[in-house]
């Protein structure tokens, strides 16, 4: 682990979207359509200075000492993608996330809350997305030669206690508009908390409730109190 990028770099990881059901449809085909898949990902990223961290199935991890060699590499591993002449039905969609910032690097590789928030931004996205944490796209000119930055506001990721600011690579002459991200604050477009706890002990207090907005002579009722 010696090659590692170290201090501030940025951290990319990749899935394939629908991995399980393309394995169903392809059946024996399917190992030769990870094999190219592996193949188009790890040259587009060398190409750039990515260096390859971790495999593992239909997933990479790599990392690169400059937070626009990364933005040009995912981009360039979607174009590399959407290219290649996959068989009938076997379209290989790769959801991919990055994030800038200062991991630890041991001699198993990089340890620490930057390679979670990386992961968990991947995650988040959907088939062919590129997502960035605000860290990244901080980091990056706003207009790369046909590549640029979508903001996509606050949201909530798993296990990740504070919202984080994503942004969308939107990549010239690729898909641009995907469904809302696969985050918990997509199922709750509020400001309110994910989790509300159940409404217990205050059965008299719901009956009265129910009774006073079934009146007709009863058009507002406040409730004042702790929660």
């Amino acid at each position: 682990m010696g090659d590692l990028p170290r201090g501030t770099v940025t951290l990319l990881f990749t899935d394939i979207e629908g991995s399980t059901r393309l394995l169903h449809h392809l059946g024996g085909a399917y190992e030769d359509v990870l094999s190219h898949h592996r193949r188009l990902l790890r040259q587009v990223f060398s190409n750039h200075g990515g260096v390859e961290v971790d495999t593992q199935g239909d997933a990479f991890f790599y990392a690169f000492a400059g937070a626009t060699d990364a933005v040009r590499a995912a981009a360039g591993a979607q174009r590399a993608l959407s290219d290649h002449p996959w068989p009938q039905g076997g379209g290989v969609r790769v959801r991919m996330g990055l994030h800038s910032g200062q991991p630890t690097v041991t001699e198993l590789g990089y340890v620490g809350e930057d390679v979670h928030l990386a992961a968990r931004i991947c995650a988040a996205a959907h088939g062919a997305q590129v997502l960035l944490s605000d860290a990244t796209a901080h980091l990056v000119p706003k207009d790369l030669d046909g590549i640029s930055l979508r903001s996509l506001g606050e949201h909530r990721l798993k296990d990740i206690d504070d919202p984080v600011v994503l942004h969308q690579l939107v990549i010239e002459g690729l898909t641009t508009d995907f469904p809302p991200l696969r985050t918990p604050s997509s199922s709750h477009p509020t400001n309110l908390p994910p989790r509300l706890p159940a409404l217990l002990g205050r059965d008299e207090d719901l009956s009265t409730l129910q009774e006073l907005l079934a009146s007709p002579e009863v058009s507002v009722v406040t409730l004042v109190g702790p929660g």
